[in-house]
């Protein structure tokens, strides 16, 4: 297997694990899951907010869970660790699901989409950004997009490997609604730019 294939390979089974922890874990608060290989072992790490669910009474849970992702998407010796998300604002795919419910609500998309962003930046993020598209409004009306950024967001190269990112779907009545989310987390440190803290900006810019 080349080089190349390998690494494809990986990014997809890391995809469908995360696809899968998210609907397995969506009580527990899923938020992302890192995976590392080793020669001998692979280390998987979920990120959500209620660690107890996940690991369950005398680690029932967690055992079945890692039995199961053993069996699914034939992972030799995976061993899980659970980790607390300290701050759900950070982590994209919370805030991406918070976004879906509050539209599924009837929430004004861009009053929301600007409200999400200045929380995210006043929790510490060097840069954020919102895209939703699909069936904003009416129920006649034409699919539309709207994309909100604020702070530093690198667009290319390795370097877009330090942003989190998550995607997942709002259903309001009137059609199914996208919806991306890409944070870059305080403290992160790019190689070819110095991103300091930012200030709350008076106005969000709209593409």
């Amino acid at each position: 297997m080349t080089i190349e294939k390998s690494f494809i390979e990986d990014s997809v089974i890391k995809m469908n694990i995360s696809k899968y922890l998210s609907n397995e874990l969506s009580r527990a608060g899923f938020s992302r899951v890192d995976i590392q290989k080793t020669p001998v072992i692979t280390r998987i790490t979920l990120y959500v907010l209620n660690p107890g669910r996940v690991i369950g009474r005398g680690g029932k849970t967690i055992d079945t869970l890692t039995e199961s992702i053993k069996k699914r998407f034939g992972i030799d010796n995976p061993q899980i660790s659970v980790v607390e998300v300290e701050n759900r604002m950070l982590e994209p795919l919370l805030v991406a699901k918070m976004i879906a419910e509050k539209l599924e609500r009837g929430i004004n998309p861009r009053r929301l989409l600007q409200s999400t962003l200045r929380s995210i930046i006043e929790n510490g993020a060097l840069g954020a950004e919102i895209r939703i598209g699909g069936k904003l409004v009416a129920k006649k009306a034409r699919s539309k997009s709207i994309i909100k950024s604020v702070g530093y967001m690198p667009k290319a190269g390795n370097v877009t490997e330090l942003v989190r990112e998550a995607v997942t779907a709002a259903y309001p009545k009137y059609g199914a609604i996208g919806i991306q989310v890409r944070i870059v987390p305080p403290g992160t440190v790019f190689p070819d730019k110095d991103v300091k803290n930012l200030s709350i900006p008076k106005a969000i810019m709209t593409y």
